[in-house]
């Protein structure tokens, strides 16, 4: 296990995450949403994660059920945690948002977003 830390595009929102992303399952989603962000999705528990700066630069997005709760920073308009509606109690981070991640080297898995309802159980 490692701490990552992580930032939106002009750096105003900060986190850190606790993950070792050689044995985390690392999702790429093709959903609406996820695809257009091109959002590489890593859940984690809360306990595991903390916000280190700019809470108040947060907004909010929902759709559809509205139990997903998509934050993005409200200056540079990227998407780097949120709360997913297959986890609503986690928090799913952006792994393209963490410095320092080889995104070469990590095993990334295709999730069918798309028909959520039908593959939601396949999610760890």
């Amino acid at each position: 296990m490692k701490t990552w830390t992580g930032q939106c595009h002009c750096g105003r929102v900060a986190f850190e995450v606790d993950a070792d992303l050689d044995k985390e399952t690392i999702l790429d989603c093709n959903c609406s949403i996820c695809r257009q962000k091109g959002y590489l999705h890593l859940i984690v528990p809360p306990e595991r994660f903390r916000l280190l700066s700019g809470e108040a630069r947060l907004r909010e997005y929902r759709f559809h059920t509205e139990t997903a709760v998509h934050r993005f920073c409200e200056v540079c308009g990227i998407h780097p945690f949120y709360s997913p509606r297959s986890h609503p109690e986690d928090v799913d981070v952006n792994v393209r948002c963490l410095e320092d991640v080889d995104l070469e080297s990590i095993e990334v898995e295709l999730f069918d977003g798309r028909n959520w309802e039908d593959h939601v159980d396949d999610i760890q």
